[in-house]
C-alpha cells in the first residue's frame, strides 16, 4: 500500500533489520503504517480492546559518519528535532557490533515518531556518509559466533 520496498532480515535472533526503500513519500507512508501497527499491537489488551496510546519505539540504524550532523553542534540539531516533534531521540555513543553504524532510538506516539523520522531523514540526506559503511547484522557478533561454536563442540 505504501509503494515502498520493504525487506526484513533473516534470522532467529531477537533483532531483525527492516529496510524500507523508495521515494521519500513512499518511505514515510511505510514508516507511518508500521508505527501505527506497532501502536495497535502494543495498545491492545488481552481482550483485544485498546488500552490507550502506548509509546512506540523504533531503532534506526545510521552510518556513524552521519551521526555528527544529526546531533549538531553542541547537540543543537537533535535538541531541535526533539522539541519540534515531541519525540524522544537518543543517538547511541557506541557502534553496533562489527559495523560502522550506530543505533538511533526514537520513541513516542506514531505521529511524533513519523515527524521525527522525517526530520532525521532530511538531515542524513543533506550529509552523505563518509567512507565505506560496514552494515550491522544482528546476531553476527563475535561473542555469538564463539558461543555457538562452543555449543557445537559441547
Amino acid at each position: 500500500q505504501s509503494s515502498a520496498r520493504i525487506t526484513i532480515s533473516e534470522g532467529s535472533c531477537p533483532e531483525r533489520i527492516t529496510t524500507i526503500t523508495g521515494s521519500t513519500d513512499a518511505v514515510f507512508r511505510a514508516v507511518s503504517m508500521i508505527a501505527f501497527k506497532l501502536e495497535e499491537d502494543l495498545g491492545a489488551g488481552g481482550d483485544g480492546v485498546s488500552a490507550g496510546r502506548a509509546p512506540v519505539t523504533l531503532r534506526l540504524v545510521i552510518p556513524a559518519s552521519q551521526c555528527g550532523s544529526l546531533i549538531g553542534k553542541a547537540g543543537a540539531k537533535i535538541r531541535e528535532i526533539r522539541e519540534s516533534t515531541g519525540a524522544q531521540v537518543q543517538v547511541a555513543g557506541d557502534l553496533l557490533p562489527n559495523s560502522t553504524e550506530r543505533a538511533v532510538t526514537v520513541s513516542g506516539v506514531p505521529d511524533t515518531i513519523i515527524q521525527c523520522v522525517r526530520q532525521i531523514c532530511a538531515v542524513i540526506l543533506e550529509s552523505p556518509p563518509k567512507g565505506a559503511t560496514i552494515p550491522y547484522h544482528p546476531g553476527l557478533s563475535l561473542g555469538t559466533i564463539l558461543l555457538s561454536a562452543n555449543q557445537v563442540r559441547g
